[in-house]
């Protein structure tokens, strides 16, 4: 072959060669590199898909197909309202939009592309992935809050987000599945954009690569460059159950809308050694706050609760049996098997002046069975159970939960009324009656209790000496911070849509005011430092998670919202208050 010809050949062939490497190699794309070194897609979402799995699934649980049972209805019949009703709730409705406006204002001004914006200084976080969590967390807030040219206009901005890397090294897998996925997720059912659904399918196909571990349980605190790069992953020893146990309901939605089973899959495995071994834990019934994913053992722990780093686990129970249209009784058997325990060990009435019949869900640390010791905690994030047993009630015919989402959700509010601003704390504890019957009021055991608490003696003196910024039967505050939390308003909303109760109204308004009052910046709303002071306004701090939009506020909205505005017997919320649409009754 000639010199020339055989360069020629060469140059061709080399041509070839580059444009196979570069289109097809799930690394390498087309168009630039992050700072990281990463390589960019053309348009932004790298070929996570194509990928190799160094741990193929060998075996594929299918999602259920089979006609979705007939299953009780959630909502209250409402009937007609009043007039005079209707005209109240409209103007409570109006200023709770009127707050997100200037809210979802300051944030396209300040913070437009970003994670979050910081409501004091004007600035921006990137916590989240840089993936502009507040954009997609509040899309369907937007959508339900009928602005619809602000909408369009984010699904446009959605468009230019590149999941390909990240402005962080590690990624939580949790935060990204329930803020992302279900944000997108949501924005779809609700608008039925096709832009929207590949968001979704480009997060899941990333998320996926996480489950790609010898077990296939992921890695929910996440090296996604490293990963990109076809680093070898294993699950690690000690996680949280929360993180590697609510991540279900996002991922069957997605195999729903997708026909695609392999996100069903990945999850369904997961809740498979849940259901196992649920009654090979320290307290059977429940999991404890950490688990051995490396291992799949879910039982060493000693810690249990309802509320951080556990919460969602259980919120999600009687949400996957609506999601799944009651085709598969596994979620339902871990709802009540997991809530009876709960009821026995962990749920508390609390001593308080006027006997109130009210209801705290704890902690409990167990090392044996003849060792278990009961810790009177009230977190602000265990305020979603009251929604929990209340939905639990409506969908499994258990009046019983009914009751016990009443007293829950009435604890919560209490909370919020017993301290001088009218909001809940993030951690308070109090003291516990014996029995969930009751118990009179005891101020010297009050007092006794709070000494205890600080290792001091409850004598004479000390009792006299006492001024602790403590409402009267609580005895200590462990976390005086308010950042916006949605828990309290999430129960209220869903015992009020279950119930009926038209005192829950009253309550949310109080909530609201109270909450936007001491809150309110010039920009949008703050976290607070210490909602327990009483001279003055409390000290603000620069954040405004992406939660208070896509939860916080749209629970308040939804609660005055006409009550077939996404009606619960339609539609079941994820954790971050992303309504998934349920499949239609047979």
């Amino acid at each position: 072959m000639p010199r020339l010809t055989r360069w020629v050949s060469y140059i061709l062939t080399s041509a070839a060669f580059l444009y196979l490497f570069l289109y097809h190699n799930p690394f390498i794309l087309t168009d630039s590199f992050s700072s990281s070194g990463i390589p960019k897609a053309k348009h932004g979402s790298v070929h996570w898909e194509k990928i190799p799995p160094k741990y193929p699934v060998e075996t594929m649980t299918p999602l259920p197909t089979g006609a979705p049972r007939r299953m009780p209805p959630v909502q209250y019949d409402f009937g007609i309202e009043k007039a005079e009703d209707a005209t109240k709730s409209e103007e409570r409705r109006n200023e709770v939009k009127r707050v997100f406006e200037k809210c979802w204002s300051s944030y396209k001004k300040h913070a437009w592309m970003k994670d979050e914006l910081t409501p004091i200084t004007g600035g921006y976080k990137n916590t989240f992935g840089g993936w502009a969590a507040t954009l997609v967390d509040s899309l369907d807030t937007l959508w339900i809050m009928n602005m619809k040219e602000e909408f369009y206009e984010a699904v446009e901005a959605v468009g230019k987000i590149d999941f390909t890397t990240s402005v962080m090294d590690e990624v939580n897998v949790f935060e990204t599945t329930i803020r992302y996925l279900g944000g997108f997720l949501a924005a779809y059912d609700l608008s039925g954009e096709q832009a929207l659904r590949q968001k979704a399918i480009e997060v899941g196909e990333m998320i996926y690569v996480a489950f790609d571990t010898p077990n296939r349980m992921p890695i929910t605190r996440w090296q996604l460059h490293l990963a990109a790069k076809g680093y070898r992953q294993e699950a690690p020893e000690h996680i949280l159950v929360a993180e590697i146990g609510s991540l279900t309901m996002e991922f069957t939605r997605l195999s729903q809308i997708t026909g695609d089973s392999k996100w069903y899959d990945a999850t369904h495995r997961i809740m498979k050694a849940f259901d196992k071994q649920q009654d090979e834990t320290k307290l059977p019934g429940m999991w404890p706050v950490t688990v051995n994913a490396r291992d799949a053992d879910f039982t060493q722990d000693t810690w249990f609760t309802l509320s951080a780093m556990a919460d969602s686990l259980y919120e999600y129970l009687p949400k996957m049996h609506a999601l799944l249209g009651g085709v598969d009784d596994m979620y339902a058997r871990l709802y009540e098997r997991s809530m009876s325990t709960a009821l026995e060990s962990i749920i508390f009435r609390p001593m308080v002046p006027e006997k109130d019949d009210i209801l705290i869900a704890g902690n409990a640390r167990v090392r044996n069975p003849t060792s278990e010791k009961h810790e009177p905690q009230n977190q602000h994030l265990a305020c979603y159970a009251g929604g929990m047993f209340a939905l639990g009630a409506k969908l499994l015919s258990r009046a019983d939960h009914l009751q016990i989402a009443n007293k829950l959700t009435d604890g919560c509010i209490y909370s919020y009324r017993a301290f001088p601003l009218g909001i809940m704390p993030e951690i308070v504890e109090m003291v516990p009656c014996p029995t969930k019957d009751g118990c009179d009021w005891n101020e010297t055991a009050w007092r006794a209790a709070v000494l205890e608490s600080e290792g001091r003696e409850p004598t004479e003196s000390n009792m006299k000496v006492f001024d602790k910024r403590l409402p009267p039967g609580f005895v200590r505050i462990p976390d005086r911070r308010y950042i916006l939390r949605p828990e309290a308003i999430e129960s209220v909303f869903v015992l009020y849509r279950v119930s009926g109760r038209q005192d829950l109204l009253d309550s949310a308004w109080d909530m609201f005011t109270a909450i936007n009052n001491a809150t309110e910046t010039e920009l949008a709303n703050s976290a607070l430092a210490d909602v327990t002071v009483t001279d003055g306004k409390p000290r603000r701090q620069d954040s405004m998670e992406s939660f208070w939009t896509a939860e916080t506020l749209k629970y308040f909205y939804l609660v005055f919202s006409e009550t077939d505005l996404v009606s619960l017997d339609e539609w079941v919320f994820n954790t971050e208050a992303h309504p998934f649409r349920r499949p239609e009754n047979a």
